[in-house]
């Protein structure tokens, strides 16, 4: 990839990724360090990019696989990375202002299962069209759309549950 069209893609998608990520790692310092890892790695490695996807979802596809391998470095040293996936809902805002119900809430959100748990936080905190996390996914648009609906279902059961 030349300079210029290195540029321009780091340009136009940093920001994006960069809160993407942010909302795997939890940390600004470890989504800073996977963010710069993940333009490295596009940059250096651009034979690996078909053109199947568009830029920012390739990007964002590198940037999952990298937080995956950080994590695991982590759970190899017996460290734990940085928390997952807190989420929430359009009807669950309102309620995380009290510093004890949102505690709850973030307790379901990690309990959560996958792939329910990841989807729904694309949606949420990446602010991801499903056709964008059906593609990270390398599934449908449909599919991500079903699996982020069933997770709003879980997420509204667990919490109808702890009467929240």
């Amino acid at each position: 990839m030349d300079k210029k069209t290195a540029e321009k893609l780091y340009e136009a998608f940093y920001m994006k990724v960069f809160s993407y990520v942010m909302t795997l790692a939890k940390d600004r310092n470890d989504a800073e360090e996977i963010t710069q890892e993940t333009f490295f790695r596009a940059i250096s490695t651009d034979k690996s990019f078909r053109g199947d996807s568009d830029s920012y979802t390739w990007l964002c596809a590198i940037a999952k696989n990298i937080f995956i391998d950080t994590k695991r470095h982590y759970a190899n040293q017996d460290d734990e990375p940085g928390a997952e996936l807190p989420d929430t809902d359009k009807g669950i805002e309102d309620k995380l202002a009290d510093r004890d119900t949102s505690l709850k809430i973030h307790t379901i959100l990690h309990r959560l299962e996958e792939p329910y748990k990841e989807v729904f936080q694309l949606r949420v905190f990446g602010e991801l069209s499903f056709a964008e996390i059906g593609s990270i996914f390398g599934k449908t648009e449909t599919w991500a759309r079903v699996t982020y609906h069933r997770a709003r279902l879980k997420i509204k059961e667990r919490m109808d549950e702890y009467e929240i």
